[in-house]
């Protein structure tokens, strides 16, 4: 009895057994598809030329199965006609080893970057997240006004294919530095100066009952010409355009004041070695903003107040610079100079 149990449970697995193989063997695949509902969520791309810009999150990948591959196609201006100068390959540099500001050299970043050629107008492959590279110029690529280019993309994968077409390219004109004095669609200056970005506790040397503001300082960002290298230095000049030593502003963290290195500091100019561009990358870091957009320098000095209290002041700017050469950056008050002694 218990032997014909046993062969009965044993032929009831085996039914069950074969039954489970089958139905996994006919159940349908699922199947890679290119979905209706994808799409690029930037159609228009305003990039500045001279400078890299990475445009990311700008496909919104809906139903469409990953992995998936992406290609730009039919690049071309807005009169038909074939836009070579944004395929052809151009050289570039490009992050290998991922840059943090620790560096402690100019040959430990240079080391951490190599030369690659590659088109100005260059798309992930797996992404769709687009890349204008910084060899992009004005003098050979179209730049607004003008309508600038149109171009396509094809994104495949195992289930099909589907075609994004008339996407838009419309380049910027170069904008050497942030913040900018040209026109950008003319290339012109517009303007000499900019506003200082920060400015607390600073009164005046000869009335130290008013605080000076934005107003009371200019600032110019200069490039030397010719360049004989690559450097910032940063200049001071009182109501009559003499320099100001740097030394008054005493508790600024010269060191580190910006990414650079053999640092020269002198009566009249601080001057640092520096890469290019500044800041190197969108990081975060000692040198930077929070957001790591800009490069963000302050100068620091506190003194003795009345009633004894020490008053800390500090003045600053946040700026870019993408252009290779011996920039300087110069502060000029106009209309006092920042007390700098104590209160007797």
């Amino acid at each position: 009895m218990n032997r014909l149990f046993s062969r009965k449970v044993g032929y009831a697995l085996v039914l069950l057994l074969a039954s489970a193989l089958a139905c996994k063997k006919y159940l349908p695949q699922e199947r890679n598809t290119v979905g209706g509902d994808s799409q690029f969520t930037i159609d228009l791309y305003e990039p500045y030329l001279g400078r890299t810009t990475y445009f990311t999150n700008n496909f919104f990948k809906g139903s469409t199965t990953y992995p998936a591959d992406f290609k730009i196609m039919n690049v071309r201006r807005v009169t038909g006609e074939p836009a070579p100068e944004l395929t052809e390959a151009f050289p570039v540099k490009v992050w290998k080893k991922a840059y943090d500001g620790t560096e402690t050299s100019l040959a430990e970043i240079e080391a951490k970057r190599v030369t690659e050629y590659h088109s100005i107008l260059e798309m992930s492959p797996h992404t769709g997240n687009l890349t204008f590279w910084s060899a992009g110029k004005s003098s050979f690529i179209r730049s607004q006004p003008d309508s600038g280019y149109l171009f396509d993309v094809e994104l495949t994968n195992s289930g099909g294919r589907r075609f994004f077409r008339n996407l838009k390219v419309k380049p910027l004109r170069e904008s050497p530095t942030i913040p900018s004095n040209l026109n950008i669609y003319t290339g012109q200056p517009v303007r000499e100066n900019f506003g200082i970005s920060v400015i607390s506790n600073v009164v005046g040397a000869k009335d130290d009952r008013r605080f000076l503001g934005s107003g009371d300082v200019d600032v110019y960002i200069r490039k030397s010409e010719p360049s004989l290298g690559n450097s910032i230095t940063f200049r001071f000049l009182d109501t009559l355009f003499n320099a100001l030593n740097p030394a008054l502003f005493d508790e600024t963290d010269w060191e580190h004041l910006v990414h650079g290195f053999n640092m020269q500091k002198t009566d009249s100019y601080v001057k640092y070695d520096v890469a290019f561009p500044v800041p190197l990358a969108n990081t975060p870091t000692r040198y930077t903003t929070t957001n790591g957009a800009t490069a963000a320098v302050r100068f620091k000095y506190s003194r003795i107040g009345f009633g004894g209290a020490r008053i800390a002041s500090e003045f600053g700017l946040n700026f870019a610079i993408f252009e290779p050469g011996d920039w300087e950056i110069i502060f000029a008050f106009k209309t006092d100079v920042p007390k700098t002694t104590d209160d007797l």
